[in-house]
């Protein structure tokens, strides 16, 4: 097998005779590569006879240096095929005179709905929405567990490729408001399960009907986003009769011990369809509800960021994690696919053995890896360049991702290094000049190491950028006592820009957290759920209102929830009268100001005293007969 400069190369029919039957998903993504065609004749031998010829167009130039991928010398053997020719385009051509994977046959001989273009499939929004999803590649996975990690290193680079990704559009965003878009996530449809599942329990409690409506749970849902920026010590003092910290929106609003009712009585699940597999399976269904939405609303971008986020508990429960050194220790730990802005694409909690993972992932990429190829698979099929930290980098996941099409950047521990590698080692490096750095390629995976010397050793692996073009950085120099231009690889620069979306996301919520508390164990993901979804519409929110602040956004969203679904608490009992109002002794006995005024039919506040008067003092506002306004004042 060859390539010849700008034409194709042919593979007989006697090479690839094994091919698998055609898979509609190619045509929206609009190209099929050489590995993916490879991979699928190993299925079906139905077809064989049917399969004439395939070509290879010539691929883009990735790698510095170009060598086979299997040891021997020969030719026309699909192990000597390089990286770059198994990633390279391919079109199958059938006895029939079929074509696969080819853009410019009419739409009468291929089956339906082929795109026109490509670019028409990049600008056309309507095709990104098509929900073409990556499919797991098994084969591959099971060669690479079987097979032992064999590199083989040298001296090269990733040459940079501009990769064609539809624009985001954030158009059906603009003319909704704070609540259509927040709505858009804490939709009616999870309204309406709260509400069910909150009555179900009452019931099991032989609690009277409690008779909850949509529009009270919404109504508790904006108490609980206000309790976030108008934090105070209890939650009963947002109906303290005090003026100096009842808040008259909520009180006039919801009473407070239906609020309290609420929150007893609310549930995710039903407690009769417990599943002994899932440590979390009481607030799995609310998960899985917000997950379909997060994903709904998503609009594609190119850079993700995979990372945990720690929500804070310190109860008791199987799912609760410690992580020294973090801001938070002790809590919940969630897994969290970001854009770079910290929009949550995708989240699942970890729980330790996943009953819904999947076992050659855990094994093949690791328990902390295999989330990221999980939601990855459940997001529109499009080319990202994803960023993770040293806790997910591997070499196995980055040529995974490789395959599949994602570009991958990360930092990565030295443990997680071949022992092949010919990188200095970390403590002779660390006694070179800050900027030098040293780069080396893994020619079978296309894994590029990067070691740079910052204000310590930076070792860095990626499959997306290179080295070059090579950028400088201020520092400051101890030696010069001033700031000198330091150089820094590209992929760190990469790196530097886009990682941290899960961070940012945790520091928007982190800044009005609800400030409710409660001791069942699944309250604080609950909040964390209604926090996440608050920030994710003020995301979209912003793109085209950019001056809205997080703290305008909430203040909005609960003052017309409170506005449209709050009714005024019926007053029970008889009429409040200015005898249960409490004067402090510092202002009753102070004699200073105290004047008897005129007023309608008021009860006296003396002792003993059951009269009814049309006197009060001005200063106490209570009402006073005549006989026990001195004694009413006096301290005795």
């Amino acid at each position: 097998m060859s390539q010849n400069g700008g034409q194709m190369s042919v593979i007989p029919n006697g090479i690839t005779g094994r091919l698998r039957c055609y898979n509609m998903r190619f045509y929206f993504r609009g190209w099929l590569t050489l590995s993916e065609a490879l991979d699928m004749v190993y299925a079906d031998e139905n077809i064989a006879n049917q399969v004439d010829e395939i070509f290879i167009e010539p691929p883009e130039t990735n790698v510095g240096t170009d060598v086979d991928s299997a040891d021997e010398d020969e030719g026309g053997m699909i192990h000597n095929l390089t990286g770059r020719q198994l990633r390279a385009p391919v079109e199958v051509k059938l006895i029939d005179n079929t074509r696969l994977c080819d853009n410019s046959v009419e739409p009468s001989t291929v089956p339906e709905e082929p795109p026109a273009s490509t670019a028409e499939v990049i600008h056309e929004e309507h095709l990104v929405q098509t929900e073409q999803h990556v499919q797991p590649n098994y084969i591959w996975i099971n060669d690479h567990l079987r097979k032992k990690l064999n590199c083989c290193w040298m001296e090269g680079d990733l040459e940079p490729t501009q990769h064609i990704f539809p624009e985001a559009n954030y158009s059906q965003y603009e003319h909704l408001s704070c609540v259509d878009i927040f709505e858009r996530s804490f939709d009616n449809e999870i309204i309406e399960y709260l509400v069910e599942e909150t009555q179900r329990y009452a019931i099991f409690l032989n609690q009277p009907d409690p008779k909850i409506s949509a529009n009270e749970i919404k109504c508790f849902l904006a108490i609980l986003i206000l309790s976030g920026y108008n934090t105070l010590p209890s939650k009963h003092m947002y109906w303290d009769l005090k003026d100096n910290a009842k808040n008259i929106l909520v009180s006039s609003s919801m009473r407070r011990n239906r609020f309290l009712q609420f929150q007893r009585f609310l549930l995710l699940a039903d407690n009769t369809k417990m599943d002994a597999l899932h440590k979390a399976w009481k607030i799995r269904p609310l998960i899985d509800k917000m997950k379909k939405r997060l994903l709904d609303n998503f609009v594609p971008v190119q850079n993700l960021d995979f990372d945990e986020s720690m929500i804070r508990y310190y109860g008791r429960h199987g799912c609760k994690q410690f992580i020294r050194g973090k801001p938070i220790r002790f809590g919940y730990k969630m897994w969290c696919l970001n854009t770079t802005e910290g929009y949550l694409v995708n989240l699942d909690l970890y729980q330790g053995q996943n009953p819904r993972g999947n076992v050659q992932y855990d094994t093949l990429f690791g328990k902390s890896a295999s989330p990221l190829v999980l939601m990855l698979e459940e997001i529109p099929h499009l080319r990202y360049n994803i960023y993770v930290d040293n806790l997910f980098t591997g070499f196995n996941l980055f040529s995974y991702l490789g395959h599949l099409g994602y570009g991958a950047v990360g930092t990565i521990r030295e443990n997680r290094i071949p022992k092949s590698c010919t990188l200095l080692n970390k403590k002779a490096f660390s006694k070179k000049r800050r900027g030098e750095y040293q780069h080396v390629i893994e020619k079978n995976s296309g894994t590029l190491l990067v070691r740079w010397l910052d204000n310590s050793v930076v070792t860095m692996a990626s499959t997306d950028a290179g080295v070059s073009p090579v950028g400088s950085i201020k520092r400051f120099s101890q030696a010069e006592k001033c700031n000198i231009l330091v150089a820094r690889p590209y992929c760190v620069a990469k790196y530097n820009q886009n990682m941290g979306g899960t961070d940012l996301m945790d520091e928007c919520i982190s800044s009005y957290r609800v400030g409710v508390r409660s001791k069942k164990w699944y309250w604080n993901i609950f909040t964390w759920l209604l926090d996440t979804a608050i920030n994710n519409a003020w995301l979209l929110y912003r793109k085209h209102h950019s001056k809205t602040t997080n703290l305008l956004f909430r203040r909005e969203l609960v003052q017309v929830y409170l506005a449209r679904y709050g009714e005024t608490p019926k007053m029970l009992g008889p009429a409040k009268t200015a005898t249960s109002r409490t004067v402090f002794p510092a202002i009753r006995f102070d004699g200073m100001h105290h004047y008897v005024a005129p007023c309608n039919r008021r009860r006296c506040a003396g002792v003993d005293c059951k009269s009814f008067g049309r006197s009060m003092c001005t200063k106490c506002d209570v009402g006073l007969c005549v006989p026990c306004f001195a004694k009413y004042h006096r301290n005795v």
